[in-house]
This record gives C-alpha cells, sequence and structure tokens, in this order.
C-alpha cells in the first residue's frame, strides 16, 4: 500500500509544472455517462453522452453523444471500434456575454489495448477523426495513456476503490499540429462488476490558454 501511495504523489508530482504552463484557467464541470452494450462474446455497442459546463452545473459548454461498434479480439485484450458523434458546442463571443452554437458531425476509428503490471493496469487509445464543423472539415489524432491502480491489500477480499489518471494529447493534421493536452488524476468505485463511479480533476491546456474541470463519470457494462 505504501509504494502504491508513493507512486500517486509521484505522478501527481510530476502533473504540477504541467498544469502550471497555461495563463489563463477557468474552473467547470463535466458529467459523464459512458457504457458498453456487449452483443456476443466479440461484439459490442459503445454509447456515451457527456454534458460539459463552463461553470459548477448549467452553463452549458458542450453536449456530446457518441455511439459506435466494436469488435474485441487478443483474449479481450484489444478492441477496434468505427464511431459516429454529435457534438453542440455553445461557444463565448470574445468579451461578450454572448453564446454562439456550433454544431459538429464526427466519424471516428479507434484502436484500444490493455497490459498489466502486477495489479496494475495500462490502458492506450488509438483514435482519427474526421470532423465536419459547421461548413469547415478537419482531421485529428488523439493517444490516451490511462493508469488504473487499485487500492486493496492482499488480504482484502474486496477490489472496489481505485486510483485513475490518464494523459491525452490531441494533434491535427493541417498547420497548428498541437490541438490540446487533457491531464487527469481521480478516486473510482466499483459498485459491482458491471458499474463503476469515477470522480477527479482535470486540466485541459491549449498552446496559452487552459481550463480545469471536475468530471464525474459513470461507467456501465452490461
Amino acid at each position: 500500500m505504501h509504494k502504491k501511495t508513493l507512486v500517486v504523489l509521484l505522478i501527481l508530482g510530476l502533473m504540477l509544472p504541467t498544469l502550471v504552463q497555461s495563463q489563463e484557467s477557468d474552473f467547470g464541470n463535466w458529467l459523464i455517462y459512458i457504457g458498453s452494450k456487449k452483443i456476443d462474446q466479440k461484439w459490442n455497442l459503445h454509447h456515451e453522452v457527456q454534458y460539459r459546463n463552463y461553470n459548477a452545473i448549467g452553463d452549458l459548454e458542450q453536449l456530446l453523444l457518441r455511439t459506435g461498434l466494436g469488435y474485441t479480439f487478443n483474449e479481450r485484450k484489444s478492441n477496434v471500434l468505427l464511431g459516429y458523434g454529435y457534438i453542440l458546442s455553445e461557444n463565448y463571443i470574445a468579451n461578450t456575454d454572448d453564446k454562439v452554437s456550433v454544431n459538429e458531425h464526427r466519424i471516428f476509428q479507434q484502436f484500444t489495448t490493455k497490459q498489466k503490471i502486477g495489479t496494475t493496469t495500462l490502458n492506450h487509445r488509438y483514435r482519427f477523426e474526421q470532423r465536419f464543423v459547421e461548413s469547415d472539415f478537419k482531421m485529428r489524432f488523439r493517444y490516451f495513456l490511462g493508469i488504473n491502480i487499485p487500492l486493496y491489500s492482499k488480504e482484502a477480499t474486496k477490489k472496489s476503490y481505485y486510483i485513475s489518471a490518464y494523459n491525452e494529447i490531441f494533434l491535427n493534421t493541417k498547420s497548428s499540429i498541437f490541438d490540446r493536452n487533457r491531464l487527469y488524476g481521480g478516486l473510482g468505485y466499483h459498485i459491482n462488476k458491471n458499474i463503476r463511479l469515477e470522480a477527479g480533476y482535470m486540466n485541459q491546456f491549449f498552446e496559452t490558454t487552459g481550463r480545469d474541470q471536475f468530471n464525474i463519470v459513470t461507467f456501465v457494462n452490461f
């Protein structure tokens, strides 16, 4: 347990220099639901809803709806998925309290895989997106590296609580290659084998600005 605590503290320590890179930062809240419906032993249907706020709740920043069809292989360690997403963004006009609505339709392909190091799980996700933002077309590559550390002793019979952390970088295919980076750390709880809850802090930074979010996430597999 002490070794795992030291690992967590080390991760948080490495995060701090990155968090202070942003010149501006506003605190918001993301409410996230991520679900996966098993069709059979190989195929699954992904579905996801994210309600993102500029503040604690009520000032909509973005509504994201995502779905996709996935295929699992490699002894259930890897998955390929073809998906579609709809994103409604409510962007503030500079130096005003007025907003403008932006609609985006997104097609994406992704490959996910996981590996075990002792009781710790590493998750990798590679995602390529084709984005239809109003009349504009963009493409973007994303790489996600997540770590999941269970918080239980060898004597314990339950494996309910865990530490979760990840870093995800977004790269555009055109000029201004760097799009954004997300850095997250949180605490999760397994309600049962199919449902888990997670809450944590995320910093999203761009070249000169940044945003801080408190995320509440529900994962459901059925």
